[in-house]
């Protein structure tokens, strides 16, 4: 199995930010990545900016998947973008429902309320245009009123037409083998690539892990928790354990690692280098 390694960036607000994203995609394009990812803002609020980071990476000829959130857009909204990247010969979007603003509910923020009702419109409007990448939970959405549920929203994603998945990270492998056991049940079939995110600092993991739902394993958390404020320590012992974690999701059959580097090169070159992927394992 061809088993394929990208990479996710953020859309920066300064001009410092970008100067800083262009240098961690040149020392990250070299190692080979099948693709650059680029996140778009809950409710489409950094739209203008991922526009902005979508077209640097195209003009430097860079394959880029953008990522598309649908609840608060209408299908006019969302159509006017799909025809944008068409034009910029993007062929791969990540799908998203995106996060509810606050207060708000389902059935009140116009066209979208679901990723797969964006999968359907993608697939029925462009069709065969695009990769269709979505979201997948192995420890779960945590909106989701169970984990049964959850799946059943997973496997209304494939039918609508999603070629692949890119979950949440995760730090327990055995979370992903199920879920991948699980899907199998259903007949799924589709690539589901785990999402890893290095370590680097614990206590901006920890507040971001609590709000998404990622969990962080106890013997782990306290590991870091001793480390204190010695940010090379943490940094180095993320490396060793990150590195762990994705030697045994390849070694299992996973088809691929999808990196969140926070517009960071460090850690992911490290991590990448001790697998032997790309250049950096030369």
């Amino acid at each position: 199995m061809n088993q394929t390694f990208s990479f996710e960036l953020f859309p920066p607000k300064t001009e410092q930010g970008m100067e800083k994203l262009k240098t961690t995609v040149s020392r990250l394009q070299a190692l080979g990545p099948e693709y650059f990812s680029v996140t778009y803002g809950a409710g489409g609020s950094t739209r203008e900016r991922t526009f902005a980071a979508v077209e640097w990476l195209r003009g430097q000829g860079v394959e880029t998947a953008p990522h598309l959130s649908c609840i608060g857009a209408s299908r006019e909204e969302i159509g006017e973008i799909l025809q944008r990247y068409c034009n910029q010969g993007i062929r791969r979007i990540v799908a998203l429902r995106g996060d509810l603003p606050s207060g708000a509910g389902l059935g009140e923020l116009n066209d979208f309320n679901y990723a797969n009702e964006l999968v359907t419109f993608i697939q029925k409007e462009f069709p065969g245009q695009f990769h269709i990448e979505v979201a997948a939970y192995p420890e779960f959405h945590p909106q989701a009123p169970n984990a049964w549920q959850d799946l059943d929203n997973f496997q209304r994603k494939v039918e609508a037409g999603a070629n692949g998945a890119i979950t949440q990270y995760f730090y327990n492998p055995d979370a992903y083998w199920r879920f991948l056991d699980d899907c199998g049940r259903r007949g799924i079939t589709i690539p589901i690539v785990p999402g890893i995110m290095p370590i680097t600092n614990y206590a901006n993991l920890a507040r971001f892990s609590d709000a998404c739902g990622a969990e962080i394993p106890r013997w782990l958390r306290k590991r870091l928790e001793a480390y204190g404020d010695n940010q090379q320590a943490i940094f180095d012992f993320g490396i060793e354990v990150v590195t762990g974690l994705c030697r045994n999701l390849l070694e299992g059959g996973a088809p691929g690692l999808h990196f969140y580097t926070l517009n960071q090169a460090e850690a992911t070159l490290a991590i990448c280098k001790e697998l032997g992927l790309g250049a950096a394992g030369a």
